[in-house]
């Protein structure tokens, strides 16, 4: 569910970002099946998206899938915005310059 979050985000993003003339100029896909995937993308408007996952397992009955990824993008002011995260067990935890501290 995280991820379908993180998804829906970035997807927003780009979405609001000139997406008229945006093209897709690099794509990669690798799905691993159940152990994890990796996947990135860049497009022609400056967003950019990388992320890979990795099957973990918690003891003797539980597994589950940890991501860790980054996307960046240019806000309205100009300045490249890029966010790291990691989804886990302690969940969605992202990492940038422009997000307040706690």
């Amino acid at each position: 569910m995280k991820f379908l979050l993180a998804f829906a985000a970035i997807v927003a993003v780009s979405l609001a970002a000139d997406e008229k003339s945006a093209n897709v100029v690099k794509y990669e896909n690798d799905h691993k099946g159940i152990d994890g995937y990796n996947v990135a993308y860049e497009t022609s408007n400056g967003i950019s998206a990388a992320e890979q996952a990795q099957l973990k397992t918690f003891g003797d009955d539980a597994a589950a899938i940890v991501v860790k990824g980054r996307y960046s993008y240019t806000g309205a002011d100009g300045q490249v915005y890029t966010v790291n995260y990691v989804a886990d067990e302690n969940g969605f935890q992202p990492d940038a310059a422009h997000l307040p501290r706690v």
